[in-house]
């Protein structure tokens, strides 16, 4: 006898290859429970027929139902699919959702079976299968990563140990390893023009779902943090796939948000601020929190560059309470506030955890103090700076330079510095370089070059047999705490060298006289020349191309794994026509 209900259920699968509606088949392979009625039925007969020892007897009558078609371009045929089949009235028949492992288990190697299929002349039919089962996996993965009482075995035995260097990989990643196949089949796919691109100006073949897959692959190894892994993704797409902008707006918007954070996490600001514009400009105005993911990164690496939010944008939904997050750093900045700066970026202040939490607090921290020198420079250059004075000798008239006085800016950063710490302003300042750390001031790494190693107490005789104040032998040479020391003239005119370098000052130091010469003025203000803004300094010479995003078609190129068509080369020497 044969299973009555099985058997429809094939013939109507059977019908939908014959007509490659991809559509229809995603809609039809239901996997996830609870399971309709009918399900229930073809999971009974397959239970009662086709128990887990009879893979054979199964796998034959697929084959009677599912019809021949051609070989695909990778050398896929129909044994590819019907073994996905297999595979999937398997996974149906040994579901047990109790087991959140297992089925993690189940529903890898049906998604592996099912990218097999992906090679096969209905690669394109299969595809929206392929793009549900990832998206279920990564879903999967990763509410497991987030019990990890219920797959620290799973860990353990998926993890290849080969050397105590080797890196172990999560389970989100191998889930990820698993998506980035589909991935490779949809941008390896060879059928069509080289561009990829029909008639209709749309990509053709698998190429469709490039960026869905490497959506899924992009969201899986941030969260497990792999950016090497990402980086491979962006790389792939920058050199195969067709432009960006040929794909929905959904697609564009997800991959542009997440080129933008690896760019960001890589510290090139300009180009992650091009991308997630692009992003926040294409995102739907009604995505709220889509839209607030985006502006959080644009509005940080905006801030880097040297741009401040908008009250107008810090009103908009998408940024409900960024502006408590971000006024106090804007403030910060544009008064040369560096203590106020780094109390608010301490890792005990009330937005520590946020920062912290978003990925962005060492970006900020980090980049955003010279922003605030230059501020300090500027302010104090405003206060008490010399604009140049015109003088004349007979026939000639001479304009000096306009200074500032380092000794000023001294003073203006130590008063500010002595205010955050709750000095009093007649505290005397030390001299040497800064060798101390307190929640508004860090040590700069190279201080333990510069300070001799701490001295260790000599025994006392009561404790003669335990040395007084052990140190181990590999902390020995750490210098120790001293009482917090403010900000001195080295310290002034090596940020004053690292701003011109930088090109955002405009002029030279005066070691002798500790002052700061503006060059170039002639008939403009003195401010505006020795201080261009930080925006035209850092655009001026960036570069706009950004590599991962694909914006115009690229002319086919030669080079490895192309295929060049010569059946209507002409033998050397023939005469043409």
């Amino acid at each position: 006898m044969s299973p009555p209900t099985l058997d429809q259920f094939l013939g109507e699968i059977a019908g939908i290859i014959k007509e490659k509606n991809g559509t229809q088949l995603q809609e039809y392979l239901i996997y996830e429970p609870p399971l309709p009625p009918l399900y229930n039925k073809i999971v009974s007969e397959i239970k009662q027929f086709y128990p887990p020892n009879s893979q054979k007897a199964l796998e034959n009558k697929c084959i009677s139902f599912i019809p021949e078609y051609d070989e695909g371009d990778e050398g896929g045929s129909r044994t590819s699919f019907v073994m996905f089949m297999v595979k999937y009235f398997a996974f149906l028949r040994d579901l047990n959702i109790e087991n959140l492992i297992e089925t993690h288990d189940l529903l890898k190697a049906l998604l592996n079976q099912s990218i097999l299929a992906l090679s096969s002349s209905i690669g394109v039919t299969v595809l929206p299968t392929v793009v549900s089962l990832s998206r279920t996996l990564a879903r999967l993965a990763i509410g497991l990563d987030k019990r990890p009482e219920l797959i620290e075995h799973l860990i353990r035995r998926e993890s290849v140990v080969e050397s105590e260097a080797t890196e172990r990989v999560t389970l989100v990643e191998s889930s990820a390893n698993v998506i980035r196949e589909a991935f490779k089949k949809c941008l390896s796919e060879r059928s069509g023009p080289p561009s990829g691109i029909d008639s209709n100006g749309k990509p053709e073949g698998r190429r469709i779902g490039i960026y869905l897959m490497a959506n899924l692959c992009l969201k899986l190894f941030f969260y497990c943090r792999k950016l090497r892994s990402a980086e491979q993704i962006f790389g792939n797409i920058y050199q195969q796939s067709p432009p960006l902008g040929l794909f929905p707006a959904a697609q564009r918007v997800t991959f542009l948000y997440y080129l933008g954070r690896y760019l960001f996490a890589n510290n090139h600001f300009y180009r992650a601020q091009l991308t997630l514009q692009a992003a926040y400009d294409q995102c739907h105005a009604q995505c709220i929190s889509q839209r607030r993911l985006i502006l959080i990164y644009l509005t940080t690496s905006n801030i880097i560059l040297g741009r401040f939010p908008s009250s107008q944008l810090l009103q908009q939904p998408e940024a409900a309470g960024l502006a408590e997050k971000f006024q106090p750093i804007c403030t910060a900045i544009a008064k040369g506030d560096l203590a106020s700066f780094r109390k608010y970026m301490d890792l005990d202040a009330p937005n520590a955890e946020w920062f912290l939490r978003k990925r962005i607090l060492l970006q900020i921290t980090n980049r955003c103090e010279i922003l605030i020198w230059r501020s300090l420079a500027r302010r104090t250059f405003v206060l008490s700076g010399s604009q140049g004075a015109v003088t004349s000798q007979g026939d000639v008239t001479r304009k000096a330079a306009p200074t500032l006085s380092l000794q000023d800016m001294l003073t203006l950063a130590t008063l500010l510095e002595k205010r955050i710490l709750g000095l009093g302003e007649d505290t005397p300042n030390p001299n040497g370089l800064t060798n101390g750390r307190t929640r508004t001031e860090r040590n700069h790494t190279n201080a333990i070059f510069v300070f001799p190693r701490a001295q260790t107490p000599p025994p006392q005789e009561e404790d003669a047999g335990v040395p007084y104040g052990y140190v181990d032998p590999d902390l020995a040479d750490v210098v120790e705490s001293e009482p917090p020391l403010l900000t001195n003239m080295e310290v002034i005119e090596s940020v004053i060298a690292s701003l011109i370098e930088q090109g955002l000052l405009h002029g030279f130091i005066s070691h002798a006289q500790h002052r700061f010469a503006i060059t170039g003025v002639k008939d403009a203000r003195p401010v505006q020349v020795g201080f261009p803004r930080v925006w035209d300094v850092i655009s001026a010479r960036a570069n706009e191309e950004v590599p991962g995003w694909v914006k115009e078609r690229k002319a086919p190129a030669f080079g490895p794994g192309m295929v060049v068509n010569l059946s209507g080369a002409r033998p050397v020497g023939a005469a043409s026509g």
